[in-house]
């Protein structure tokens, strides 16, 4: 059964925003009170955040389709639906973000920090809220916008300050487990250790994480072996340890040609050529362990690698590894750059930027594409004749109908507005004022004016003929 996962392919999906209520008020005796339709409520977020506690992407592997659940609609007598709620997704420190071409977008790290993978759905306002002295009864309310959608690629990082890197077998889960409380699976056949392990190292004053990693063998950076699954969880590390191994049974190794090989598979996974190096001879318990150590460390040392010959199993050279360990891991710190304090980034939009563009494609369909204009189609209730129309007087208003008789579109035309997989397709007819001729004054219901009774009626008409008497005389003294 699978236990640890390092890599997953996530589809997330924000929630949908919720529709508008278009809604008249109704009393006694004022049947048609005005328009009191509420607003819908925004679709929730899908947000990632680190959490310390979290160490593999094993529920994303079993679970990977996640989604925000959606705004409620809004209800008559002004009430506002309610806001979905967001889906909170922790993941391990260290985690990559990634679309599906390998273009990362987010780099976690840190205890609390967020990216918000696919956005909510903003409610469509009701017919309350899109009341105005001009439009004083609208008949129709906004569509909630749809949820983000998208296909995301998770890739954990170790983040650890030393690594410790080399052959199967080679003792590196035994190194582990003396210099920290960590308890790695430690057995006497290759590959023991599948997955990354984590330790904790006190050396002084000085505190750091040591990560075990699984052996690498030639040919790993093309993946051979687990190193590709693995070689990424050194990227992160600031000190790399490698261990060799004294005591091989195998003729055709020695700690030397182990060393070369090893770096090779580094230089081509790429990026760590700069990493401070030392290297441990490991199992001088062991005789003749000791005598290849004896007889292999000057060339080493020659090469300008600091050597350290220990023993994991009996306790030998640990105290002067964790040290020097300690005063690397001191010194890479002190080389990083210190933190900045968040910033602020403006790009304010460029003072010709009208928010959309027109294209004519090579078919003849002008293909409008921006932010706002697709956003009102997706709002929009096609159904709905009012509707339309105040989509078109939006249009209109944001400069469209004049880009695309700048553009050379005639009546008759095609018109898209959105991408090709969900466009709205229709054929353009230009207008002074949009929609006007079809729905006249919209927003106006004469309902809404309230009856008068009948004795008021027979004093209003009688005020008229007296209106009408005395205008005659005023014309005709005689």
């Amino acid at each position: 059964m699978t236990t640890f996962v390092d890599r997953v392919e996530l589809h997330v999906a924000a929630g949908s925003g919720g529709h508008g209520c278009a809604s008249v008020h109704r009393e006694k005796f004022k049947p048609l009170g005005g328009p009191d339709g509420g607003n819908g409520g925004r679709g929730g977020d899908v947000i990632l955040v680190v959490d310390q506690s979290v160490t593999t992407l094993l529920d994303y592997h079993h679970s990977p389709h996640r989604k925000a659940t959606s705004g409620r609609p809004g209800e008559g007598g002004n009430r506002s639906g309610k806001d979905g709620q967001d889906l909170i997704l922790p993941v391990p420190d260290g985690t990559v973000i990634q679309d599906k071409d390998g273009n990362v977008l987010a780099d976690l790290v840190g205890q609390g920090t967020t990216y918000v993978a696919a956005e909510g759905g903003r409610g469509g306002l009701g017919n309350a809220a899109l009341s105005s002295a001009r439009r004083k009864a609208p008949g129709f309310a906004l569509l909630g916008v749809p949820g983000g959608m998208q296909d995301i690629v998770l890739e954990l990082k170790t983040v650890a300050d030393v690594a410790l890197v080399g052959y199967p077998s080679a003792g590196k889960s035994s190194l582990i487990s003396v210099l920290s409380a960590a308890k790695p699976k430690i057995a006497d056949y290759p590959f023991t250790t599948l997955v990354p392990n984590l330790g904790v190292v006190t050396a002084g004053s000085t505190v750091y994480t040591i990560a075990d990693v699984p052996g690498l063998i030639p040919g790993a950076s093309q993946g051979k072996g687990l190193g590709l699954e693995f070689l990424r969880h050194v990227e992160r590390c600031e000190v790399l340890v490698h261990v060799l191994d004294t005591a091989t049974l195998e003729s055709d190794r020695d700690p030397v040609s182990d060393l070369d090989i090893i770096e090779e598979e580094l230089n081509q996974y790429g990026g760590l050529g700069n990493r401070p190096r030392l290297v441990v001879l490991n199992k001088i318990d062991v005789p003749d362990g000791k005598d290849l150590a004896e007889m292999v460390r000057p060339d080493l040392e020659a090469r300008g690698y600091q050597v350290f010959a220990i023993s994991a199993v009996a306790h030998m050279g640990l105290k002067e590894l964790s040290f020097a360990l300690a005063e690397l891991v001191g010194q890479a710190r002190a080389a990083k750059p210190k933190e900045e304090a968040t910033r602020i980034v403006i790009r304010p939009k460029a003072v010709d930027d009208a928010g959309f563009t027109v294209v004519r494609e090579d078919d003849g369909l002008y293909r409008v594409r921006g932010e706002k204009p697709e956003r009102w189609v997706r709002q929009t209730d096609f159904s709905n004749d009012e509707a339309v129309g105040y989509l078109a007087d939006r249009l209109a208003r944001l400069g469209i109908e004049t880009s695309l008789m700048k553009a050379g579109a005639r009546t008759g035309d095609g018109v898209a507005i959105g991408p090709e997989e969900n466009a709205v397709v229709f054929d353009w007819e230009p207008t002074v004022m949009a929609g006007a001729e079809m729905l006249g004054r919209r927003g106006e219901d004469h309902r809404f004016d309230a009856p008068r009774p009948a004795s008021q009626r027979r004093r209003d008409k009688q005020a008229e003929r007296d209106e009408a008497d005395q205008e005659y005389d005023d014309f005709n003294p005689f």
